[in-house]
């Protein structure tokens, strides 16, 4: 069995240890950063499975699930701070 294999089966099993966390998190930003991890493992796995089997279908994938989880990332925590997109506008003109 390949090296990049092994690898990718075990991104993948660590991202799913991880969403066990993200079930059972205390508070809701424990489970927003195991959804983060979790979503940097699988996109982790994809890349290392694309070079594998040679597709570079799956490196699309991974390139737009990472750019979906920073984008998630970041309205998760202006939701959990409590703020909205136009707090600050009205202040700057």
């Amino acid at each position: 069995m390949s090296d990049i294999l092994i690898f990718s089966v075990a991104f993948a099993l660590l991202a799913l240890i991880n969403l066990y966390r993200l079930i059972k998190g205390p508070t809701a930003a424990d489970r927003m950063v195991a959804g983060d991890a979790a979503d940097t493992l699988i996109c982790c796995a994809m890349i290392l499975f694309s070079l594998f089997s040679g597709r570079g279908i799956y490196l699309d994938i991974a390139i737009v699930g990472a750019m979906l989880g920073i984008i998630d990332t970041l309205l998760v925590g202006r939701f959990l701070e409590g703020r909205r997109w136009d707090d600050g506008a009205a202040d700057r003109y």
